[in-house]
């Protein structure tokens, strides 16, 4: 289910997954296939872990490499949950068919830099 509320949104973000909602900031997202699907993704993630180990695991992931970068875009793009969905947000099958817990494959690949 998709909801507009754009209000919510930090002037650098323009969609949110929160099981089972995808909440985006104007009604024009509404057609970006790609958007949606990387956050169709994020609800996939959401549901392999109950939904609130998810959100632990990215907050706590966060948090250690802000300490690492020292860049809150940089440690946000090396986040395992990020990384997986930036790298299959263009394959349109891929959250329906994930392997299960595949973002744990990216904790450990080598840092982006950007």
């Amino acid at each position: 289910m998709v909801l507009i509320i754009p209000y919510i949104f930090p002037s650098t973000f323009n969609a949110l997954a929160v099981w089972p909602f995808i909440i985006l900031r104007e009604p024009a997202l509404r057609s970006d296939y790609v958007l949606i699907h990387h956050e169709r993704i994020h609800l996939r993630q959401q549901l392999e872990l109950l939904w609130v180990f998810f959100f632990i695991i990215y907050l706590t992931e966060f948090l250690a490499k802000i300490i690492i970068y020292r860049q809150p875009k940089l440690a946000y793009r090396n986040i395992s949950f990020e990384r997986e969905a930036y790298e299959n947000e263009y394959d349109l099958d891929y959250a329906r068919n994930k392997p299960l817990w595949s973002f744990v494959g990216y904790i450990f690949k080598r840092p982006l830099k950007y």
